[in-house]
């Protein structure tokens, strides 16, 4: 029945969740895909698992999972792809700072790519948090050569079968096109809007946005050159 899943990792967004319900409900009439959503409640302290419970009581299309512990968003975001059975997955962030009609763009071109990924387009953040994703997005590259310039934007889709394919672990998120690169996919980068937060607390200061990302980038060049790679030719 559905052909989309949008995960919506969560983490003490409990003052954005109802507007999130509003906006992902208005997305799924209009979504070019049959849409479903799936919650990943990665260990909310505050009343979150309540807000989301009562979510998809009243809403069929949408579902959750819940951690025992706080695990971070690349845990959140493997679990979804775990879950995930329709053919197309993809994500957004709670803090909506992103537009879920912008999915429509990426999803108007993943039918020849394996990845396709937004990037925001006149960022509406501070200047500190602008200059150092702009330097660990640089750093990234020289690492990973993969030609993005927003690899933390959060909206992406990715075909089910290659994010099923791509070995988490903590950090991995910003390395989703490189990954999606190891398995001989191909990727597209879109511009899509961008808007401030509104409410609750940003996850991310600057070790996690710039020095974090640096030390991750040598975990990505030790896996590069640890994966394996293969295609069935035959089996009987």
């Amino acid at each position: 029945m559905y052909e989309f899943t949008i995960i919506v990792p969560v983490f003490n967004e409990e003052e954005n969740l109802k507007r999130v319900e509003q906006e992902l409900t208005n997305y799924i009439k209009i979504a070019t895909k049959k849409t479903k959503i799936l919650f990943v409640n990665d260990g909310s302290k505050d009343k979150s698992q309540e807000l989301i419970e009562e979510i998809c009581t009243n809403n069929s299309d949408f579902s959750f999972i819940s951690f025992e512990k706080n695990c971070g968003l690349s845990a959140a975001i493997a679990a979804g792809f775990k879950h995930t059975e329709t053919e197309l997955v993809g994500y957004i962030d709670s803090d909506l700072q992103t537009a879920p009609e912008d999915f429509n763009l990426l999803l108007a071109e993943i039918e020849n790519y394996e990845l396709v990924t937004g990037v925001r387009a006149n960022r509406k953040d501070s200047f500190v948090k602008n200059m150092s994703s702009t330097i660990a997005n640089g750093i990234r590259r020289a690492f990973t050569h993969d030609g993005m310039d927003d690899t933390g934007c959060p909206l992406k889709v990715i075909k089910t079968d290659f994010a099923k394919n791509i070995p988490m672990f903590k950090g991995l998120h910003r390395f989703l096109p490189a990954m999606i690169l190891l398995q001989n996919g191909s990727i597209k980068q879109i511009p899509v809007q961008h808007f401030p937060r509104i409410a609750g607390v940003a996850k991310y200061g600057l070790w996690n946005r710039l020095l974090g990302p640096l030390l991750d980038c040598f975990a990505y060049v030790w896996m590069k050159k640890k994966y394996i790679n293969y295609k069935i030719a035959t089996k009987g």
